[in-house]
């Protein structure tokens, strides 16, 4: 793979005009496709082959009227008055309503069962000529703006329900940016000087912009979740400037060593560039696994992000040799006062000295980081997953208020109704039977009026349950209604399809996470040519991972230094985070690993060393990989200030998987298990060897060795 690496690198920094003008068309080209033909952002919120699916099959073919979306217009007072004063003002805003794009009908809100007891709160539900996630959020913004004279009168007006939660329009809190600007400061620090921080940061960006508006192209043809570019971004300025970081650090070390800079620039395409492709290829398999969950809404995300990555080693290994070319020695330029241009040899860094200590007592600092790990791993073993739903929303959203009214004033089943869907065709119990059965129920509140299809052949049953959606308890009246139904009847609804996702979702996650083991174990082994290596990687990854979800279990659900992070409440963690966790922190952790373990086995194959090839290693890549994980860090904290729970659930727990992965992985568990592993860190059975492609990260030369420095007295030769 050296060798491809080294020909795409220099072809690229030959002819740095055509490449960067490549880029140029290529980039305006999928932007201008994005503007042209990108689709609207839906969730497809169907498990296949589950019962609700079935349901809503049955629906869109014989009753389209009932599967088409709905929204819930709701009205307040304050305690003690009634929302019949404001009639007036309401009935003129429901007009409005009616009229807007998509709405087919609106139901009035002053009839029996939508008028709360005690007269306060009062809901009109929206129906639409399409089903809700196929709205987008245009139309609801259109809904709710008739809501405005309503608010002006005095009274509470919101707009909530399925449609509103499913469409609603993402907020950005603009913190974003600021990760990008707190990164590049890391970068001026790490290189010492502003050109070359500004070029990872410029790939980092052209990457995000790429693949994000491909996402959209993406769009126009399939359903895609609308938290595919927000995860893409995400991940993209983090390894987008990552593997610009590694590539020309190691180039700069490459010149710092006296090769001239066309030398320097080919050499760490062919070590550093290769290790980004592996690198890439890791997160690539991690978030391409997604597909396994079978969920549109989850695969989706994942072959989006997958793209923006594919981007990130695009533009690493053609665009970033292109400008450094162009840059020469100007790549120095603007150095900050005080930086010296030569690198401290690797025996006079700490990086060295604190390897060769760990490497002196490998079992204490084994045991230790171990325990530090598994006992911040500890609370994920009370982790709670729900779907989640409009009341886990930013406290500030019309659909969370809709949401939190509706509670007060008919209680939390409200938000969570179930379908009782009927094939008339395929049962013979009497719709009055099937609904005797459903209010027999000690989870249900009310069951309401059947609705009829044209036809006549199927029948909807409205059942509000006592309990909210994301509640556990509705989860176990979900299961009890469906025992007691006869063939033929199924139960539909977001409630309904949501639970059938989360546990779709938890069939499906030792299939997903032992896949992306055994392909990213086989792929180590390949490149390493080791049994060991590979199987240390993915245990510690683990470990790392197992830490990261359970600082989210503890802040989020346990409500542990929330109030550090803007939370008002506790959440049960949303089911598809664990998956998309997994995925995304795997493929991250092993970036560190590849890069580390590259610089390894350089050191290795030339001084036979266990010891000493780990303390240079870790020397060499130290201040790097250090800087990067800082950014990575950075960039993710800013989702963390996001005003969705959701969004600051997933940056919170990359960034504390990445402080893992960077400080107790890399500095300690590695240095102590390869000294205790000494010479058997790269055995390989010979049959093996010879029946595995070889597919090297670095097998060039590496650089020259000094002579030995006597280590540590506490050091082992391995």
């Amino acid at each position: 793979m050296h060798r491809m690496v080294r020909r795409v690198g220099d072809a690229s920094a030959r002819r740095p005009w055509v490449t960067i003008g490549a880029w140029v068309i290529a980039l305006a080209l999928v932007l201008g496709l994005a503007a042209a033909f990108g689709g609207t952002l839906v969730d497809d919120y169907d498990a296949p082959g589950s019962q609700s699916a079935e349901a809503s099959e049955l629906l869109r073919e014989r009753f389209p009227e009932a599967s088409g979306g709905s929204a819930v217009a709701v009205f307040a007072v304050q305690e003690g008055q009634r929302v019949e004063r404001h009639r007036p003002a309401i009935q003129a805003a429901l007009a409005r309503m009616a009229r807007k794009p998509h709405v087919k009908a609106v139901a009035d809100p002053f009839t029996p069962g939508t008028v709360s007891p005690d007269g306060r709160v009062a809901y009109a539900t929206l129906t639409f000529d399409r089903p809700s996630t196929e709205l987008g959020w245009e139309p609801l913004e259109e809904v709710a703006g008739t809501l405005k004279p309503v608010r002006d009168a005095g009274a509470m007006a919101e707009l909530g329900g399925e449609a509103a939660f499913i469409n609603a329009k993402p907020v950005n809190s603009g913190t974003e940016l600021v990760g990008v600007l707190a990164a590049l400061v890391v970068l001026i620090v790490a290189f010492g000087t502003v050109a070359a921080a500004l070029l990872p940061v410029a790939l980092a960006l052209v990457t995000v912009g790429a693949g994000v508006a491909t996402i959209f192209v993406f769009a126009g043809t399939m359903d895609v979740s609308t938290s595919a570019p927000t995860v893409g971004a995400m991940i993209g300025l983090g390894v987008g400037i990552d593997y610009a970081l590694f590539i020309m650090e190691r180039y700069r070390q490459n010149r710092a060593g006296g090769q001239d800079n066309a030398a320097a620039l080919s050499d760490a395409m062919a070590s550093a560039g290769s290790a980004a492709v592996l690198a890439g290829g890791t997160v690539v398999l991690a978030m391409g696994a997604l597909l396994l969950t079978g969920l549109g809404m989850i695969a989706s995300a994942g072959v989006g992000t997958a793209l923006v990555v594919l981007f990130a080693v695009a533009t690493a290994l053609t665009l970033l040799p292109a400008l450094l070319s162009l840059l020469g020695d100007r790549v120095d330029a603007w150095r900050l006062p005080g930086r010296r241009r030569a690198a401290k040899p690797a025996e006079r860094t700490a990086w060295w000295r604190f390897a060769h200590h760990v490497s002196g007592k490998p079992w204490p600092y084994l045991i230790a980081a171990s325990a530090v790990l598994l006992t911040l791993a500890a609370p994920a073993l009370r982790m709670e997953t729900a779907f989640p739903d409009a009341g886990d929303e930013a406290p500030g959203a019309s659909h969370r208020r809709a949401y939190e009214l509706l509670a007060e004033g008919f209680g939390p089943g409200i938000n969570g109704p179930l379908l009782i869907v009927a094939d008339l065709r395929a049962t013979g119990a009497s719709v009055s039977a099937i609904a005797e059965r459903v209010a027999a129920d000690p989870g249900i509140a009310t069951v309401g009026e059947p609705r009829s299809s044209a036809a006549g052949d199927t029948v909807v049953l409205p059942a509000v349950p006592t309990t909210a959606p994301t509640d556990p308890r509705t989860s176990q009246t979900l299961d009890r209604v469906r025992d007691v139904l006869p063939a033929g009847v199924t139960v539909a609804g977001l409630t309904a399809t949501t639970d059938d996702v989360s546990r779709q979702l938890s069939d499906t996650l030792p299939i997903f996470v032992g896949a992306v083991l055994l392909a990213s174990f086989l792929l180590l082994m390949m490149v390493f040519r080791s049994v060991a290596v590979p199987l240390k990687a993915v245990v510690m990854n683990l470990l790392s991972i197992g830490g990261a979800y359970g600082v989210v279990v503890a802040v989020f659900q346990w409500g542990w230094l929330g109030g550090l992070f803007g939370l008002e409440e506790t959440y049960q963690i949303a089911s598809p985070l664990p998956v998309v966790f997994f995925a995304v922190l795997f493929g991250l952790s092993m970036d560190y690993e590849v890069f580390l373990l590259s610089r390894i086995r350089e050191h290795y194959d030339a001084t036979g060393d266990t010891a000493e090839s780990v303390a240079r290693g870790v020397a060499s890549t130290g201040r790097v990989i250090t800087s990067a994980a800082l950014i990575m860090t950075v960039v993710f904290l800013g989702f963390v200030a996001n005003p969705h729970p959701m969004v600051t659930m997933l940056g919170l727990g990359l960034a504390t998987a990445i402080v893992l992965d960077a400080t107790i992985v890399r500095m300690v568990l590695v240095p102590a298990t390869m000294a205790l592993l000494g010479r058997a860190n790269w055995w390989l059975p010979g049959w093996l060897d010879r029946l595995l492609p070889r597919v090297g990260t670095a097998e060039i030369a590496p650089e020259p060795e000094p002579e030995p420095v006597k280590p540590l007295a506490t050091a082992s030769a391995g």
